[in-house]
């Protein structure tokens, strides 16, 4: 149900359920938990690519099927465990992780995508959030990521019509980072993982951080956490370092 490849420092996973549409079952999420917890504990693993098998789906949610004929899964709708809730067992991974959408992203899986730090989409892909119309509400952290994302406005248009959101629009309002044919989604994602791999793996894990603790905060607590860590951060950082660090940077400018 899921795949794990390496390539260097970078870790693809993908669900693998195309045949029906990636969708979230108790087995994929266990999965998904536990691929996340050994490629966050993996210090040869720097960046992980999160996909979908296919060009139908990235995947489209909880397993409405399962849940028909499962009494207790609908738990999993408000489950604050990684091991049930996918989304969080994302959050949860130290590293960056860039989703490569290459179908729809439905609800849940709406949701998983919104918990992945960068965002690269095939043409093929499209977002909705269709708790509204099956009669749920949101809690794997849709309703309050997505209006900060795309702003409140267009959330309420998304959320209180189920309407789908195409790739194309997705990158007008800021949703995604780039919008790619689907024969280029993957080498596109793996560019640029394999870009942020040429970090340190301790400058992206701490740096990830101060973004998303400090994303949390008002602006001024945010630059006082900002601050904080890096009067830390910076004390351990010596002139030579940095000095070496400069001449990686400025070879680096000269290639691109």
């Amino acid at each position: 149900m899921l795949t794990i490849e390496r390539q260097n420092a970078v870790a693809i996973v993908t669900l693998n359920r195309p045949e029906a549409m990636n969708a979230l079952s108790r087995q994929l999420r266990v999965d998904l938990r536990q691929a996340m917890l050994e490629l966050d504990a993996d210090a040869s693993v720097k960046v992980i690519v999160l996909t979908g098998a296919g060009e139908r789906a990235f995947t489209a949610g909880l397993d409405l099927k399962e849940l028909s004929t499962d009494p207790l899964g609908m738990g999993a709708a408000n489950a604050v465990d990684p091991a049930v809730n996918p989304a969080r067992a994302v959050l949860a991974c130290s590293k960056p992780i860039i989703g490569a959408i290459n179908g729809v992203a439905i609800t849940g899986g709406f949701e998983v995508a919104l918990a992945c730090d960068v965002l690269i989409c095939s043409t093929n892909a499209r977002f909705a959030d269709t708790h509204a119309r099956v009669g749920i509400t949101p809690a794997w952290g849709l309703s309050q990521k997505l209006s900060r994302a795309i702003g409140p406005y267009r959330a309420k248009e998304l959320s209180l019509t189920g309407n789908f959101l195409s790739a194309q629009q997705a990158y007008d309002w800021g949703l995604v980072n780039r919008v790619v044919e689907p024969a280029e989604l993957m080498p596109a994602a793996l560019k640029l993982a394999h870009e942020m791999a040429s970090i340190e793996a301790d400058m992206l894990v701490t740096y990830k951080a101060m973004i998303d603790d400090g994303y949390d905060l008002s602006m001024g607590e945010g630059l006082k956490l900002e601050h904080e860590r890096s009067l830390a951060h910076n004390a351990q950082v010596t002139p030579d370092m940095v000095a070496q660090r400069r001449e990686g940077v400025q070879a680096r400018g000269r290639s691109q």
